[in-house]
């Protein structure tokens, strides 16, 4: 049953699931608050069908003018958290309702799209200290009011923004994260890159605030980066330091750039798992940018990426069952989920501490800090976003290796992983390149690749040669998808075929011009908006 009532100019409805299975009734409940223009999305938005069930199910959902469709397929739920209302499971979750829910994200090639997550790093022009909480309290609202963006708030505290399909968000030491809409071809996710800098920049010049596109803080300690003010991020950093020694700098030190991308099916899911996990340590190389710390070099090229080695093992790494013969279902990869101990359940607006605890223990109703309580599928949701592995999945795949960079190689990792993965014949070839690659080799290459970048040695020769020829399919992946984008990758292709990193030339002028100090960084990676460009020939990202 589906209930409608007006307020305002906006409608509130409560979705009812009703679903029969082995002799038992599953009722699922949502509440959505929106306008009414929304709706129709809603209802067509919520009946994607699961890849590979021929069960049947029945939703009733309300359109735009108030009309009941009857749809006869399965659905997922898509649950946003952190909304405690958001889905309510009258009946015990399922393992079968956690695959589904990833299977959910089957979509056919036409809807594939492409969604690109990037941090960056803010500063006082002045001082180049990192900005507190109360500048970013004043950034996101000047942005809010000036260009009509809703706030997200985490009690009195405003957290992030969102409009639309895209979102901004704050990490843990006040890194400033946009993650952008699902979009269809790289000239959109280069154009969005560019609103949103130039919004920042906007509000931020007035302020005397700049934003740094580098992987690692360069300059400061780790006692000088302020904290926000958000639930989760106190329950992580009481926790981080008793599963690793680098987690607390990869909470307030480190930024990233990320791209996240569909399948089809499970089995196209699996070939774009095993591709990504191979070839992230490419990846890393290619977008090594991180090489100071402290005012200092380092001695890593991709410093953020070492940080991951030693954060969290039980929920980070190179997922070598991936690769294993028996993994070929989405179950497979719930089975891991379910044994990621967990950080925390959020209830009546609060995040209450469950680290230690598994997901499989919720399931059971055995979680200590919320005793005989059972998961929703907005807790699974949750819980998958505390997982970090280099290539996550959830109802998309995350490619989550690259170091943050200046504005021109925002563009350049999508436009990396959009070639290779999109496009058949260069996903086959990366696949039948590493075929045989052993777990220990893929193990060494994630070690070593922070440290030596593309002077790797890998097999007969340097990774380099592989990353060259990695590069130049990605680039013929982009000419068959026909949408002119190949000039994205403008940016990477030199550091492929000179195998010198973005960090090494850093490294070159700290030792040369810079006369061996960090403060010129931040002025050679602002975010300016005047001279750098995505490499498209005339389409410029600034």
């Amino acid at each position: 049953m589906a209930l409608v009532s007006q307020t305002g100019p906006s409608h509130s409805i409560r979705t009812e699931i009703v679903r029969y299975k082995a002799g038992k009734m599953v009722v699922v409940s949502m509440t959505y608050h929106m306008k009414a223009s929304k709706m129709k999305e809603l209802c067509g938005g919520f009946l994607s069908s699961s890849c590979n069930s021929s069960k049947k199910e029945q939703i009733l959902c309300i359109n735009d003018s108030g009309f009941r469709c009857n749809r006869g397929h399965r659905i997922i739920v898509a649950a946003s958290p952190p909304a405690e209302d958001a889905v309510i499971a009258r009946g015990p979750l399922t393992k079968e309702d956690l695959v589904d829910y990833l299977a959910s994200g089957c979509k056919p090639k036409e809807k594939w799209r492409i969604g690109t997550e990037h941090e960056k790093f803010g500063f006082e022009f002045g001082t180049l200290r990192p900005i507190t909480y109360e500048q970013i309290e004043e950034l996101l609202n000047g942005i809010a009011e000036r260009f009509d963006w809703e706030k997200i708030k985490e009690g009195d505290y405003i957290i992030g923004l969102k409009q639309g399909k895209q979102s901004i968000s704050l990490e843990p030491g006040g890194q400033f994260e946009l993650s952008g809409a699902p979009l269809e071809t790289l000239h959109q996710t280069c154009a969005e890159v560019n609103s949103h800098l130039y919004q920042v920049k906007a509000v931020a010049e007035e302020m005397g605030i700049g934003f740094l596109g580098i992987g690692f803080q360069p300059k400061w300690a780790l006692k000088d980066i302020p904290i926000m003010p958000k639930g989760r991020y106190h329950i992580m950093r009481n926790y981080m330091p008793k599963v690793g020694t680098l987690g607390l700098d990869m909470m307030f030190r480190t930024c990233t750039v990320q791209v996240n991308l569909d399948f089809i099916s499970e089995a196209d899911m699996i070939r774009k798992f095993r591709a990504g996990l191979a070839l992230q340590p490419i990846a890393t190389a290619l977008f090594a940018n991180s090489p100071f710390m402290e005012g200092k070099p380092n001695g890593y090229l991709s410093m953020r990426s070492h940080i991951w080695t030693d954060t969290d093992n039980n929920r980070t790494g190179m997922l070598p069952f991936v690769f294993d013969d028996s993994f070929g279902r989405f179950e497979q990869y719930v089975d891991y989920a379910l044994d990621v101990p967990m950080y925390f359940v959020y209830r009546k607006k609060k995040y209450i501490d469950c680290t230690g605890m598994t997901f499989r223990d919720f399931m059971a109703g055995k979680l200590p800090c919320i005793p005989g309580e059972l998961p929703t599928l907005n807790d699974w949701e949750n819980h998958l976003t505390t997982i970090f592995p280099e290539v996550r999945l959830k109802r998309y795949l995350e490619m989550r290796g690259a170091d943050g960079g200046p504005w021109r190689r925002l563009c350049a990792l999508p436009a990396f992983w959009v070639g290779i993965l999109y496009d058949e014949v260069s996903l086959q070839k990366v696949l039948d390149m590493t075929v045989d690659w052993t777990a220990e080799e893929r193990q060494m290459l994630r070690n070593k690749v922070p440290k030596s970048g593309l002077k790797t040695p890998f097999r007969d020769g340097l990774l380099r040669h592989v990353a060259e020829d990695v590069v130049q399919w990605a680039r013929d992946g982009l000419e068959r998808r026909g949408f002119k984008e190949s000039g994205f990758l403008n940016e990477v292709t030199e550091v492929g075929r000179t195998g010198v990193t973005p960090a090494e030339k850093l490294l070159e002028l700290y030792h040369g011009k810079w006369r061996q100090t960090v403060d010129p960084v931040f002025e050679e990676l602002l975010y300016r908006g005047e001279s750098d460009s995505c490499g498209t020939g005339g389409f410029f990202c600034v």
